[in-house]
């Protein structure tokens, strides 16, 4: 059944056509070409009517409408369409872009079923299911796993449209697959997930394991305190890692200094002072945090396991050094075990993990920002370069795109993109992806809770689609203040009624 025709002038990736009905951004449509069968995608989508043009008063629309009814060739139905290449080969999971365009006048035509499913729903291994198709619920989408793994994932979108469901949802599918997954839950939206496999850890710090800069960022030490900061890198020597009794060690060597009659040493003595004050606070209020007789902390990771590390209880700071130090030892990891496996060494190598590993890291803009340095940005850029190498795959999940660093962000292979309304932000998920057309971008503003824009490696094309809900994901959502109050206050009542009984009880009693 013809839907439309080709119009106007096209191009090889890019075709207007006059529709015989209003077509829905984000549906496919076929354009029977010569060369061959074309899918493209509607990426713009307009309806005019000649009644209401320089239409300039009510009376005027009113009278109008009147005509228009009887008027069957008043509406227009325009479609902006975007050429993903020749059906055939996307079948097969090719996209080649025709070297000539459709010819003005050429039919349009719906896909069938088999086609669309032959593409977004592939028998093939690796592929799991994601959702349906917005505009055709019909038809199940499918992602590739092992592209966000090797060439790692993206998903960003405002706070509420969905984040944390996919981030479940995808953690869930590798789940299933006997996969290692690691998430840095920065608020506590997944120690609740309820899926097999999974491995809750609340996140602990072993300050025997960092730098004197690390360790200072872990304290809360002021940047500005040069001084402070000084007296701890002095302090914190190799004998107080190694000791028995950390904390008494370090305090000790900080002591030395404050007693010192070392002329130099008694010019910074006020900031030593200082430092041992937050030494001690330290270990009152980071005593849940800061172990130094908790051993490795990655060996509390279980491979085959979704990961979940509770970093909710950290400060920023101390979330940033905690994160770096585990993506430095996973990729320290990762290279050792794939140095061992290819036998390119003749020493034993000691690894943990002996298959990829997948780490996903909440609140991106926050490790990973653009506007400064981190050393959890550096590790993840580091990862983000050289990862897919050894088996180590990152997602990054941000509401914010605008703040995180482009250069990373760039090196997403993949991306999901929900509703997005900031145009800082779209500016930046544009440049981060070269595969999404600026009609595709603007269509961010538009999509609802659970709707995404999936691009990139892990899809045969560029899609619109529902991701299905995670059932098992109890924490993240909205809570109803309305149903909390009043929940409060029936309770409330209860209470008042139990109090009430025991008082009159107490009087017969007298």
């Amino acid at each position: 059944m013809s839907l439309g025709f080709v119009i106007g002038e096209s191009k090889p990736t890019f075709v207007t056509a006059i529709t015989s009905r209003a077509l829905s951004v984000g549906e496919y449509i076929k354009i029977d070409s010569e060369e061959g069968e074309i899918l493209g995608l509607v990426e713009r989508s307009a309806v005019s009517s000649a009644a209401f043009t320089d239409v300039k008063n009510f009376d005027e629309a009113s009278e109008s409408t009147e005509i228009a009814e009887l008027n069957k060739r008043d509406k227009t139905f325009t479609s902006h369409i975007g050429i993903l290449g020749f059906l055939e080969n996307l079948r097969r999971g090719q996209s080649i872009i025709p070297a000539i365009p459709p010819i003005p006048g050429t039919e349009i035509t719906l896909p069938s079923k088999q086609d669309l499913e032959e593409i977004f729903s592939p028998k093939k291994e690796g592929w799991v299911s994601i959702g349906n198709l917005l505009r055709n619920k019909s038809i199940d989408v499918k992602v590739n796993l092992d592209k966000i793994v090797s060439r790692h994932l993206g998903i960003l979108a405002m706070t509420g449209m969905g984040k944390s469901n996919l981030v479940s949802l995808v953690t869930k599918q590798i789940s299933k697959l006997n996969g290692t997954v690691i998430i840095f839950d920065y608020h506590n939206d997944y120690t609740s997930l309820n899926i097999p496999r999974i491995n809750v850890i609340d996140a602990k710090i072993n300050p025997r394991l960092l730098d004197s800069e690390q360790l200072s960022d872990v304290l809360e030490i002021r940047e500005s305190a040069t001084v402070q900061q000084r007296v701890l890198r002095m302090a914190f020597t190799e004998n107080v890692k190694k000791s028995n009794e950390f904390w008494k060690k370090l305090e000790s060597e900080i002591d030395f200094i404050i007693n010192s009659d070392d002329n130099k040493l008694k010019e910074i003595r006020s900031s030593a002072y200082r430092v041992q004050d937050i030494v001690e606070d330290a270990q009152r209020r980071f005593e849940d945090i800061l172990d130094p007789d908790m051993g490795d902390p990655i060996s509390f990771i279980k491979e085959g396991c979704a990961n979940v590390l509770n970093i909710s209880e950290l400060s920023e700071k101390q979330a940033n050094v905690a994160l770096a130090f585990y993506l430095q030892q996973l990729l320290k990891d990762r290279k050792d075990a794939s140095i061992a496996q290819h036998g390119r060494t003749k020493r034993e190598r000691n690894f943990k993990f002996n298959s990829p590993v997948f780490v996903i890291i909440e609140e991106a803009h926050v490790f990973i920002p653009k506007d400064h340095d981190t050393s959890a940005k550096y590790w993840a850029a580091k990862i983000a370069r050289e990862g897919r190498k050894f088996g180590l795959g990152l997602g990054i999940v941000s509401q914010r795109p605008r703040s995180v660093d482009l250069n990373v962000l760039s090196q997403m292979g993949s991306f999901a993109i929900m509703k997005i309304i900031q145009e800082d932000d779209q500016r930046q998920i544009a440049s981060a992806t070269e595969s999404t057309s600026r009609e595709l971008i603007a269509q961010l503003t538009s999509l609802n809770v659970g709707d995404a824009v999936l691009v990139g490696q892990w899809t045969n094309l560029p899609s619109l689609v529902h991701v299905e809900e995670v059932k098992e994901k109890i924490m993240g959502a909205d809570q109803s203040a309305i149903s909390a109050w009043a929940k409060a206050d029936k309770m409330k009542g209860i209470a008042v009624e139990s109090t009430q009984g025991l008082v009159q009880k107490d009087l017969l009693l007298d």
